[in-house]
């Protein structure tokens, strides 16, 4: 795991080859890294979730490490 101080949490995420390089053509055809693809993505999750169930709040969730 890379060292040093990072602003956001570090994730590993594996997926297959072939879903890996579609991602990659949509995130360049978007001008994007496959990153921030992934990213906007999860944001897209999000915000359909919350509009369909509700607002999740986060006061006193302390997630996990590791």
């Amino acid at each position: 795991m890379p060292t040093g101080n990072y602003k956001n949490p570090h994730y590993a995420l594996r997926i297959p080859v072939e879903t890996m390089s579609k991602l990659k053509y949509i995130a360049e055809y978007s001008g994007r890294s496959a990153n921030k693809e992934i990213e906007q993505l999860i944001l897209v999750h999000i915000e359909k979730w919350e509009n369909e169930k509700g607002i999740i709040s986060l006061d006193g969730y302390f997630p996990r490490k590791g």
